[in-house]
């Protein structure tokens, strides 16, 4: 890592200390983030334990974010539950933390844990992978193991990540002809240690989201914000030139934060290209083959163009896993059928025709982004209402689409996006005692220091 770029070490106390009271009790638990001001912004106080006897056997699909604090939600919340988890994962990955790998703050093994260690007690684990459901027969097939049967099913296995949907580039060959993403854990890895190389080198660097819904919507920016930053730290910024292209109509689509946000790619001297897809990558010559995408005349305009660079980083389209549409879960019409996110509804987070099916997390088809922090607030709601069907009530909890997406502007600032399902700003204290439309070191010292720490030992165990 650069001299240029680092961590206080005095702020990493909130990690050392959850760290060091990995078996604290809730009550600590809570004590210890009121302590660090950050309690109210974790919502754990809110997160109000009741028990249920209800009865029946519950399947989860997925062991990321929702699926295993969804196991330790049920896990608290019912008296006698009967969870089985499926998931073939060796690691649990914080998943937010590939962005700070590729710019140098987080070490690769800071990230991830065994997935033995984050499996709620009690939970049984089938450590394999799902090729089929039957909500019909409500039962779930496994590569390996069999078929499961449930009463209820939780359906969170996260989304599926379609590399080959860029022409001439897959996740094995992440790396080759300079062609980056940190949409995978090696390819973060890689991209730190391309753009300290681009840094020294200098040329053309090109940076695409895509024009799918896809995890963590600001990621693509925070790389390209970092790299500007990083080269400007090295005294070499006029060495190189910063492009980005998105498929959306506007860089974001959050107007309490989006003037900010086009104010510094303005100020950084960053051109922003809108309704630009990327089609395919020659790894080779180094050049990115995009279309851009028009209505004029009410006609639909594509003009392809093609690019050279010297570095690259993309994000690759996504979508559910094949299973989830094969089993005809996910949306038939509107802008969440073509990905086939699953069909919930967007309060409840339940199925809209099946109602013993939950979902929640990325592969949730709802109007919200697809962030961990959205992940943390759906929880609670879905694991109530699903102990509320378990008793044959009528859910009552309702989801308003909070998700937060902390946007890194440069080392040590970050524009904290958070916001509802209508695109209101929804500002948590003690960030609410500050002006949130600008970047702030608060949103840094919470990105950097404490999500981590809170993810591993609050979240993942039902506690925030």
């Amino acid at each position: 890592m650069s001299k240029d770029i680092r961590i206080d070490d005095d702020s990493a106390q909130i990690e050392s200390l959850v760290k060091e009271k990995k078996g604290m009790s809730r009550r600590q638990f809570i004590a210890l983030l009121s302590a660090a001001g950050v309690a109210t912004y974790f919502g754990v106080h809110k997160a109000k334990l009741f028990s249920s006897n209800a009865k029946g056997k519950i399947l989860i699909i997925g062991g990321g974010a929702a699926g295993l604090s969804m196991a330790a939600r049920l896990s608290q919340y019912l008296k006698d539950p009967d969870i089985t988890l499926i998931d073939p994962s060796d690691r649990q990955y914080y998943q937010p933390g590939f962005t700070l790998i590729a710019s140098g703050v987080y070490k690769p093994d800071e990230v991830w844990k065994p997935q033995a260690d984050c499996m709620p007690s009690g939970v049984k684990w089938v450590k394999d992978s799902v090729t089929q459901v039957d909500p019909v027969k409500q039962t779930v097939a496994t590569r390996k193991e069999g078929s499961f049967p449930y009463d209820f099913l939780v359906l969170a296995p996260g989304l599926q990540t379609n590399w080959e949907k860029v022409e001439g580039l897959t996740q094995a060959t992440l790396g080759q002809g300079n062609a980056h993403s940190i949409y995978d854990f090696g390819g973060a890895q890689k991209t730190w240690v391309a753009i300290q190389e681009f840094s020294k080198t200098g040329g053309r660097g090109i940076y695409t989201d895509t024009y799918t819904k896809h995890k963590c919507g600001g990621a693509p920016k925070k790389i390209c914000l970092l790299t500007e930053d990083y080269t400007h730290k090295q005294g070499t910024r006029d060495s190189v030139q910063l492009n980005y292209y998105t498929a959306s109509h506007e860089l974001y689509d959050v107007p309490y934060f989006t003037p900010r946000l086009e104010e510094i790619y303005e100020e950084r001297n960053i051109p922003v290209y809108l309704n630009v897809r990327l089609k395919g990558v020659d790894t080779v010559a180094k050049r990115a083959y995009f279309e851009k995408i028009e209505t004029i005349n009410d006609e639909k305009v594509v003009s392809p163009f093609v690019e050279d660079y010297e570095f690259l980083h993309f994000t690759p389209p996504m979508s559910a896993p094949n299973f989830v549409r094969e089993a005809g879960l996910g949306w038939t019409e509107g802008k969440l059928a073509a990905e086939a996110w699953v069909m919930v509804n967007k309060e409840t987070l339940i199925h809209k025709i099946y109602p013993n099916i939950v979902s929640l997390g990325d592969v949730a088809g709802i109007p919200t982004s697809k962030t961990s922090a959205a992940v943390r607030v759906q929880v609670p709601i879905a694991a109530k209402n699903l102990v509320a069907l378990m008793e044959g009530k009528e859910p009552t909890e309702k989801y308003n689409g909070y998700a937060a997406c902390p946007i890194i502007t440069e080392y040590g600032k970050v524009l904290l996006c958070e916001f509802d399902y209508d695109k209101n700003p929804q500002i948590s204290f003690p960030f609410s005692m500050l002006d949130m439309s600008k970047e702030q070191w608060a949103g840094w010292m919470l990105k950097v220091h404490a999500l981590k720490p809170m993810y591993f030992y609050g979240m993942l165990n039902g506690w925030a």
